[in-house]
């Protein structure tokens, strides 16, 4: 079998990947347990180091990468230079941090010595998207790989050459053989590698139904697994918002990566009182947006990553139409070779419409019009997703009273939701449930190992 690459600008073939044959998976499989036998006890110090020359390879070869992105997926490439520049930052943080956030935790007790330790489990299977095609692997790989555990890398079908340069930097950084592996596999293959007995544990940035299916696997398997799925951040605007600047930010907050994000603002929830300006200034802001090439440093929204995402897309926002949504700005595809929609506005969107029900994942914003703060906060929670959410508004001591009221994993406050290594990420609800990134991230996949020392 295999894997293509499709450049989603021009919607031609860019490569085809030979899958990964069972003879193969298993080699991988035994090679990530014989490197962890040894990784585990390699001093904490040098896998860090290890993980300083993974920043250096990112840095110095972020344009190469770049524009692979662009390639595969249509990330416009000023956001895809960004990306990689990230996933350096990410494997500094926990180089200079890890040591710290390893180090063991005495407990006073009746015993003469107690302690909290963190052990590696052993390989990690990360299952990761086509949205962030580096970052969501990295921010999985630095912790793991700095607690002693190793990975393997199952990545989304349509981009198997990041997945390759991925393992590539990690060689280039003098990480031993079977330490970080890419499994050239489709989805088919996931249940038998969660089910392997040298598999310790599995974690999944994707969809819903996918989130489904691996917490399904790995609840049989008994197996540890962290979920980071889909979202439909609210977009909160108050009445005494600064309305043109709120408005601003939320055009860049819907087109992160061409909307295709799951922490980009999706629903935006407006207090009545300014409902209609902030609307008018929206349409605005994403109408002037550069929409084009991904290679070319002026372009602000790409194409959608594959076609049927923009069939999808252009259903969705049909069907909220017609079930009474207004169309303020675009709501069309673009005619001409690749998969691009025109950044869109619908008005007078309601619960009950794909706008706001499900997760639009492309550049359409969805406005909600409120009768006061304390209704939109709860069209913020009706919402089965609970990832991100964002408050817009001069109060910041009420937005801060409000963030502890929001069905949401991260709160920002006048500010675009974002990762960041430092914070914890990861949302409730059926956005999924454990945490990416910080010290909480690192300590998913250890063994938290209490050790009591009795008197002699």
């Amino acid at each position: 079998m295999t894997l293509a690459s499709i450049d989603p600008s021009t919607g031609s073939r860019i490569a085809v990947y030979t899958e990964h044959g069972s003879a193969e998976i298993a080699a991988r499989l035994a090679a990530a347990e014989q490197a962890f036998r040894h990784w585990r006890t390699t001093p904490l110090a040098a896998r860090t180091a290890m993980l300083a020359r993974a920043a250096g390879v990112l840095d110095a070869r972020r344009d190469t990468y770049a524009r692979l992105l662009s390639d595969e997926m249509g990330k416009p490439v000023a956001d895809a230079r960004a990306e990689v520049t990230k996933c350096a930052a990410g494997c500094r943080y926990y180089a200079e941090n890890a040591s710290r956030m390893l180090a063991p935790e005495p407990v006073a007790t009746d015993a003469a010595r107690s302690y909290v330790a963190f052990d590696p489990l052993g390989p990690v299977l990360a299952i990761m998207p086509w949205n962030f095609p580096f970052w969501q692997v990295f921010r999985f790989a630095a912790p793991t790989l700095a607690a002693g555990n190793v990975g393997l890398l199952k990545h989304a079908s349509n981009v198997c050459g990041a997945a390759l340069a991925i393992e590539d930097v990690f060689r280039a950084a003098g990480c031993p053989t079977g330490v970080f592996q890419t499994l050239l596999v489709g989805s088919h293959a996931v249940p038998a590698l969660i089910a392997d007995e040298r598999i310790r544990a599995v974690t999944l940035t994707g969809s819903e139904p996918a989130g489904v299916q691996v917490a399904e696997a790995a609840g049989r398997a008994l197996k540890k697994c962290v979920l980071e799925l889909g979202g439909s951040d609210p977009f909160i605007v108050l009445a005494d918002a600064d309305v043109p600047h709120a408005a601003r930010q939320a055009a860049l907050a819907r087109v992160v990566n061409s909307g295709q994000s799951c922490i980009a603002a999706k629903r935006f929830i407006v207090v009545e009182s300014v409902a209609e300006d902030f609307t008018r200034a929206l349409a605005s802001a994403m109408e002037s947006l550069v929409v084009g090439d991904p290679r070319q440093d002026t372009t602000q929204v790409g194409p959608l990553a594959r076609a049927d995402l923009r069939d999808e897309l252009a259903q969705q926002v049909a069907a909220s139409i017609a079930a009474g949504a207004r169309l303020v700005c675009g709501g069309r595809a673009l005619s001409g070779p690749g998969f691009f929609y025109a950044p869109t506005v619908l008005a007078d969107v309601r619960p009950g419409m794909p706008a706001f029900d499900e997760e639009v994942f492309g550049p359409v914003a969805a406005v909600t019009t409120a009768r006061d703060t304390s209704d939109a906060v709860d069209l913020a929670n009706h919402s089965r997703f609970g990832l991100g959410a964002s408050i817009w508004t001069r109060d910041i001591g009420n937005a801060e009273a409000l963030a502890h009221h929001l069905d949401a994993g991260l709160v920002f406050v006048n500010d675009i939701v974002r990762s960041d290594p430092r914070l914890p990420f990861g949302g409730v609800k059926r956005s999924g449930f454990g945490r990416e990134l910080s010290y909480f991230g690192l300590r998913e996949f250890v063994n938290i190992r209490t050790i009591v020392v009795g008197a002699t």
